[in-house]
């Protein structure tokens, strides 16, 4: 099976941002998709070329186009946002991201009436009825075939850095589940989402992928939802291992860290280096490390079984790859990142709100609604 790539002329940049649309009398998840999506697009017909349909009816799908910087990124998504806040408010929602939604129970959404979420549904049955998730997937250009494959393997050190970054949904259905990203764990219950296999090659890519569809466990690549995946059509490496992120600002900073290591990989594959490869059990290990304790993690750095907190990883990593981010023009959100981990991650301000008001969440849902609203000075 052949699978062509389209190559991007540089480490170009899109980001995808999944919003919940709440009701702002219960604060709960608000099924209105079909009603905001048909206000904002040109014809009246739900179709808009930067906002999206998902699984749930609670939620909107904002993309970006073809960036060059994360400052035109975010840029570019904010004006759709500003789009879909408008409409949702005539409908009596507000907009936030996270994760997982605190208190909603996933039994009580309504699906989008779509044949491939219909499909999804048919074949995974109740663990796609439980997707009551929400991310942010960041996709980065890749200059040529051949380096996509390695790029991905070698990414794979840094899964724990972006997911203790980016860990926003420590609840589920109004309880806390312990863990600072419950959402990578629910979404591994797909078959083919979470860790992707390491693989030789493009050659080896396109052989899995042809026995995936001719067993029939998929019918398009599309539905490997690994959590760092090649996107054959858009030329890119996309990272989907991030929580739903409440704020411009903290996409920013993912964004400006994936961009850097993924130019940083190509340019040293240009100059003949081979690059590093994790171990699949250090991976795995780093990755429930990162789930089960965000940023207070101490993640394995290397087949001895040494470990690092994973704060001064990203740290030490941050300051390592900021010559790669004054080339790329990000080394503003790069340097945010410090004072992001400084001032807390996503699931330790939720934490914090809800210990000030005696465990209650509801406070947690107005907290996201309003960093949505206000954004969050970093």
């Amino acid at each position: 099976m052949r699978i062509d790539f389209s190559p991007s002329e540089r480490t170009s940049l899109g980001v995808e941002w999944e919003l919940e649309l709440v009701d702002l009398d219960t604060r709960g998840l608000t099924g209105v998709s079909d009603a905001v999506l048909a206000a904002i697009s040109p014809k009246g017909d739900g179709e808009h070329p930067k906002a999206k349909h998902e699984l749930l009816q609670s939620c909107v799908e904002v993309i970006t186009g073809i960036c060059q910087t994360v400052e035109e990124a975010k840029a570019d998504l904010a004006g759709t946002v500003a789009e879909v806040a408008a409409a949702a408010k005539d409908q009596n929602a507000g907009l936030l991201c996270s994760g997982t939604h605190p208190i909603t129970d996933w039994a009580t959404q309504r699906i989008t009436d779509d044949a491939r979420y219909h499909a999804l549904l048919e074949r995974n049955q109740w663990m796609a009825r439980q997707l009551q998730i929400f991310g942010v997937h960041v996709h980065c250009g890749v200059r040529s075939t051949d380096k996509v494959i390695p790029i991905v393997n070698g990414l794979l050190a840094y899964l724990p850095h972006f997911l203790a970054l980016s860990a926003s949904s420590p609840y589920w259905i109004g309880s806390d589940t312990g863990l600072a990203s419950y959402r990578s764990k629910v979404f591994e219950a797909l078959p083919t989402a979470g860790l992707p296999f390491q693989l030789s090659g493009w050659d080896a890519f396109e052989k899995y992928m042809d026995a995936l569809i001719s067993s029939h466990a998929i019918e398009s690549i599309r539905e490997v939802w690994w959590d760092i995946r090649p996107h054959p059509n858009f030329g890119t490496v996309e990272l989907r291992i991030c929580d739903g992120l409440p704020t411009l600002d903290e996409i920013g900073c993912v964004a400006a860290l994936a961009q850097c290591l993924v130019e940083r990989f190509d340019r040293q594959l240009d100059n003949g280096y081979t690059l590093p490869e994790p171990r699949p059990w250090l991976v795995r290990e780093n990755k429930w490390r990162a789930a089960r304790y965000g940023l207070d993690a101490e993640i394995v750095i290397d087949n001895s079984g040494t470990v690092q907190p994973v704060k001064q990883a990203i740290t030490d990593l941050v300051e390592d790859l900021l010559p790669v981010a004054r080339r790329l023009d990000c080394a503003a959100e790069l340097e945010s990142i410090p004072r992001l981990i400084e001032c807390g991650a996503s699931y330790q301000r939720q934490r914090a709100v809800a210990a000030a008001n005696g465990g209650e969440l509801r406070p947690v849902v107005d907290l996201l609604l309003a960093e949505m609203r206000d954004g969050l000075s970093l």
